[in-house]
């Protein structure tokens, strides 16, 4: 087929109550919502006074600098030093998030005579993490690890990628995508209702003319989210190293390659064009700020919509996983964990707080985890 958190923290001014305008229409700043379910309720606020501005400011500083530090070269005690700390660190968290690898026979046990469905995350989990996004290249030993366990469970790609680009990365027709944190999804034709309020999808067909569905909750902001695009890399293009991103639904500002000290610059630019538009909310994640939609859907919502949509919802012969490294993922994680669905398990080599239940150090682990799920299943039904 062509498949075209932790509490991630949000900056969203009040949210009055009107209509959006259609995306085919010439776009105006709106002041309020349709009042469909999946738009976000927020209570209307006072203007903050400019202390509490900066406290929240700041409180954005911290997060953009804690992102993915960067690593230095030191001394080789120094290093050591560190090194003993964090392994002391990662040895105590991993006896709450084990290893996926070394707890297999846990989890092959957990799956035996179910339905599995895979769902992964690509940056940092089926590609490394690198300097300029448009280099974050998958592995052809990788590819060939996801087409493998895609020939064996429904296999979904849920991204911050638009999902044109994903698919353009990956290049397997055998998976189902979803794009902008699961605000465009093309899946198969849903076998029954999804459950959680009525969605409207567009019946399509892919490029081997299989009927597919595609979903775009968030189809009426793109011409907001265009508008914005242009404004946000007109305004931050003078700071070195910043780097925007067209993900269609939601706008990435990279700033991994900015200078610490012009991180606050970074932010307060973006917040300052943000003041303008209430239907739009700033997120964070690896050296990232992202703008989307203040729609209630995400990454664990886009699982439970292709759950659904495959007809896996609500059956107890079914074991949904999902690998991913960021904030974003959490959404994810929660569903899972929350309905005691399946588990997550976390692409981390440093502790952190996360609803996966196991974890995993790097690509490099994933790929061999996916290698072994196959060995497995393979096994299991010869």
């Amino acid at each position: 087929m062509d498949l075209k958190t932790i509490n991630s923290p949000v900056l969203a001014d009040p949210l009055p109550k009107l209509a959006l305008p259609s995306a085919v229409m010439t776009y105006t700043t709106p002041t309020s919502f349709p009042s469909t379910g999946l738009y976000l309720n927020t209570p209307k606020k006072k203007p903050l006074p400019g202390k509490i501005e900066e406290v929240r400011a700041a409180g954005w500083l911290d997060l953009m600098l804690a992102s993915s530090p960067t690593r230095k070269r030191q001394s080789k005690d120094f290093v050591n030093d560190v090194q003993a700390d964090d392994l002391e660190q990662y040895s105590h968290w991993v006896v709450n998030h084990p290893s996926a690898l070394t707890s297999f026979e846990n989890i092959a046990n957990l799956a035996r005579g179910k339905r599995l469905a895979l769902f992964l995350d690509y940056d940092g989990t089926l590609s490394p993490i690198v300097d300029n996004p448009e280099n974050a290249v998958m592995s052809d030993e990788m590819r060939s690890a996801v087409k493998h366990v895609a020939s064996l469970f429904p296999t979904a790609i849920i991204s911050g990628r638009s999902r044109d680009k994903v698919f353009d990365f990956v290049k397997l027709t055998e998976l189902y995508y979803a794009g902008s944190h699961g605000m465009d999804i093309m899946g198969p034709v849903r076998k029954s209702e999804y459950s959680g309020q009525h969605v409207e999808c567009i019946r399509s067909t892919d490029s081997e003319g299989k009927e597919v569905n595609l979903f775009q909750p968030a189809s009426e902001f793109l011409p907001m989210i265009s508008e914005v695009y242009k404004k946000l890399g007109e305004s931050i293009k003078d700071i070195d190293g910043a780097r925007m991103e067209d993900n269609k639904f939601c706008v990435s500002v990279h700033y991994r390659n900015v200078a610490p000290q012009d991180y606050g610059e970074v932010h307060q630019r973006v917040t300052a064009i943000l003041k303008n538009y209430p239907c739009l909310r700033l997120t964070h994640g690896r050296k990232v700020l992202e703008v989307r939609p203040v729609i209630d859907w995400n990454k664990g919502k886009a699982v439970e919509f292709l759950l659904e949509s495959l007809g896996l919802c609500g059956k107890e012969d079914v074991l949904p996983i999902y690998v991913g490294d960021d904030k974003t993922d959490e959404d994810a994680f929660r569903v899972l964990k929350a309905n005691n669905l399946g588990f997550g398990i976390l692409v981390s080599s440093v502790p952190k707080d996360t609803d996966a239940f196991y974890s995993l150090q790097d690509p490099a682990e994933v790929m061999e985890f996916l290698n072994k799920l196959a060995t497995w299943k393979e096994g299991s039904t010869s």
